[in-house]
């Protein structure tokens, strides 16, 4: 167990050394950007590797003794896998595009530096194994991430990220703080498993605690991964260099769903909170979706897609699918880091075509039998398939699924779109219908037991269920038909509230004094 330990921490400890000689190279072409390539690529392997060796070595509580003093309490379990396995994927690459990134600027070093103690911090987070743990690498890692964001310290956008960004994420500290001390003096133990073991068999003898405890949990996830309405900061990182935007997608951003996920046994204890999960995520990743379209820059519009992802993450957790949230985690986590590095590259390639061809218009028609069609493609998959052992969540959210796939069967059964176009959609169509089921039902095979299965919902989750339903095909339905009511001149009018995100983040900029703040780069 011992080399199992050393070799979970050897990617942590790698990157605080190297970060540690690369605070003292403040030349423009610090030497220790030649390493990165190497870096990354050790750092990459030993991070996937875990995932083999968890499946040769099954779960356990590693911890870290000096001198008879456990420093160190490692939680090794399925969630910890993947997410070192993603956190060492994602940012080795980051690593090695940083070697290059800013060549030539006199603050290069540092940089580098920041960036791998964030990926150190993240690393150490998503394998701590006792509360207090967990409390000091979540504050490590907010911290920086902080220094990131205000590299550039003459750039007022970047500087009011950073000021909202530390408001947020110290409010979410003593959020977190507070719900681990009651975890603490409820279930008798700092250990994470021993709790979420504690939970799941015998409860909790006072169910107020735990549900304020649960709250508090709740609260800090919606701080950390940009919930309507503490959302604002990520759409100003675009002002930070490259790499700190595909980071954040490496287990940063996506922290308040891994502390939902990590706690999951606990949260089922409150099912409440989880019904306020389900209307905050859903909400937000509705809003998100909507100002995400009226965006004109690509970094933008990458920056609000997050956050209306982020919204259905927590939505996921809402509803209790802890499996699918963390599966979510790992694809949106890949999809996001790739979109943002190659960024560039799509601009020069949109760039160099001349003249766009014709837009394909669905007319009102086409839009009802593309979204008949998705239903009865769904009903059909669904039978199929068959239901067993599926809750009606997963079920619930297939459908939510489903009316994506009749937004994009429109644009292919338009009038003018090209016949290819057509089939090409309605392939599509199947196959995103068939990947969600078989998807689905692997995540939830191999979490189990390390996440609980989805209860039953109860009457107050049947009703959210029906909203969210009602909700996700209203707007999908406003989303296809957009083009044919684009002209009139109160939508004219949304459009620019939309694109200004109606306006939320300027509350804030007024409420912290935002566009008053000079840029100091104190922490």
């Amino acid at each position: 167990m011992s080399l199992i330990l050393w070799l979970l921490i050897a990617p942590s400890l790698t990157l605080a050394l190297l970060a540690g000689l690369s605070f003292f190279q403040t030349s423009p072409y610090p030497p220790i950007r030649k390493a990165m390539p190497a870096a990354a690529w050790f750092i990459g392997t030993l991070s996937i590797s875990t995932l083999a060796v968890y499946a040769w070595a099954g779960p356990a509580d590693l911890p870290l003794t000096v001198g008879g003093v456990d420093l160190v309490l490692v939680r090794f379990d399925l969630v910890s896998a993947v997410l070192v396995a993603l956190v060492g994927f994602v940012g080795s690459i980051v690593l090695a595009f940083s070697g290059e990134y800013l060549e030539g600027e006199t603050r290069q070093g540092h940089f580098l530096a920041w960036l791998m103690l964030a990926m150190a911090s993240v690393l150490m987070l998503v394998m701590s194994g006792h509360l207090l743990q967990l409390f000091v690498f979540w504050i490590t890692t907010s911290l920086c991430l902080h220094r990131l964001l205000i590299f550039y310290p003459g750039r007022p956008g970047a500087q009011r990220a950073a000021r909202k960004k530390f408001v947020f994420a110290r409010a979410g500290d003593v959020l977190l703080a507070g719900s681990g001390l009651l975890l603490w003096m409820q279930f008798g133990t700092g250990s994470i498993a021993e709790v979420n073991d504690i939970a799941r068999t015998d409860g909790t003898p006072d169910g107020l605690v735990t549900t304020i405890a649960a709250l508090m949990l709740a609260g800090v996830a919606v701080l950390k991964s940009a919930q309507f309405p503490f959302h604002g900061w990520l759409t100003e990182v675009m002002e930070t260099p490259t790499p700190v935007s595909a980071l954040l997608h490496a287990g940063i951003i996506n922290a308040g769903g891994f502390l939902l996920i990590r706690f999951a046994d606990v949260m089922l204890l409150a099912p409440g909170v989880l019904a306020l999960l389900v209307l905050i995520g859903g909400f937000t990743a509705l809003f998100g979706g909507l100002v995400m379209l009226t965006q004109p820059a690509v970094k933008t519009s990458l920056a609000w897609s997050t956050i209306s992802q982020m919204g259905f993450m927590v939505f996921q957790c809402g509803l209790a699918l802890f499996p699918l949230a963390l599966l979510h985690i790992v694809l949106h986590s890949l999809y996001k880091a790739h979109s943002f590095l190659a960024s560039g590259d799509a601009v020069r390639q949109v760039a160099s075509i001349r003249r766009p061809g014709p837009i394909a218009v669905p007319s009102l028609k086409t839009v009802g039998i593309a979204f008949l069609t998705a239903i009865a493609l769904y009903a059909v998959t669904t039978l199929v398939v068959g239901v067993d052992g599926k809750s009606p969540q997963a079920i619930a959210l297939g459908a939510i699924l489903v009316l994506g796939v009749a937004y994009m069967l429109a644009q292919g059964l338009a009038d003018k779109a090209p016949r290819q176009l057509g089939f090409y959609t309605a392939g599509y169509s199947v196959a995103v219908t068939l990947a969600y089921f078989i998807l689905q039902s692997a995540a939830s095979h191999i979490a189990y037991p390390t996440l609980p299965p989805t209860p039953s919902p109860d009457g107050l989750e049947w009703a959210l269920i029906a909203l969210a339903l009602l909700s996700f095909a209203l707007v999908a339905f406003a989303q296809a038909t957009f083009p044919l009511w684009a002209s009139h001149p109160a939508v004219r009018g949304l459009r620019v509230h939309l694109t200004n995100g109606f306006y939320i983040n300027a509350v804030w900029d007024r409420v912290l004094g935002g566009w008053r703040h000079s840029g100091s780069a104190k922490s």
